[in-house]
């Protein structure tokens, strides 16, 4: 196995997964009123499309990165929707008494929920590409093996983010009660609303 290869996925997964945008707001979120493992769950769904995108730009799958890319308008506007319902339901939820089940439908649906989200954002090949050319795996004609590599590393970087930033939270969590929960709840929610209007905005540049 090429160590160096797959380190390099990891700093690079770990480094896209890292600034918080409305998946970070939205972990963040579901790690105080669901648990540690909701808030994991939900930046594994996200570590998910990251390996998906990242498998497109490094193993050059053209088409499949064409077609994306050609329908990014309207995943944006199914994306930027979603996150105003999303937004508008974290927003005006009221804190649950107890935290829920860590098993079941809510941890495929966290699941779920962020990997939809994710792949919602197709402009992400080109991140991935740009980095992928930039550590030396050509999208085309290059060696299968080491971008092979480079996307587990991807993967792998991205989830330990955000198992670091769940457990991160997690342990605050014994400090919020139900009056901080719920605002929690309202500023995620307006966090999430503007980054949905911001996909929507974005339309008509």
């Amino acid at each position: 196995m090429d160590i160096p290869i797959l380190f390099k996925g990891v700093l690079l997964g770990f480094s896209i997964a890292a600034p918080v945008g409305s998946i970070g707001v939205l972990c963040i979120r579901r790690t105080l009123a669901d648990g540690r493992a909701a808030g994991f769950v939900s930046g594994l769904g996200a570590a998910t499309a990251d390996a998906v995108y990242g498998a497109v730009a490094g193993l050059g799958l053209t088409f499949i990165s064409d077609l994306l890319l050609g329908g990014s308008i309207w995943l944006r506007l199914v994306g930027g929707l979603f996150l105003g319902y999303l937004g508008a339901r974290t927003f005006l939820s009221k804190p649950a008494e107890q935290g829920a089940s860590a098993t079941g439908n809510g941890l495929l649906g966290a699941y779920a929920s962020t990997l939809f989200l994710t792949l919602t954002n197709p402009m992400t090949i080109f991140s991935f590409a740009a980095m992928f050319a930039g550590v030396g795996v050509a999208a085309e004609g290059g060696d299968y093996a080491s971008a092979g590599l480079l996307v587990l590393g991807v993967f792998l970087g991205s989830a330990l983010w955000w198992l670091i930033l769940s457990g991160g939270v997690s342990l605050l969590r014994a400090k919020f009660d139900a009056q901080g929960l719920k605002w929690v709840n309202r500023l995620s929610g307006a966090v999430i609303m503007g980054f949905g209007a911001a996909a929507l905005v974005s339309l008509a540049a």
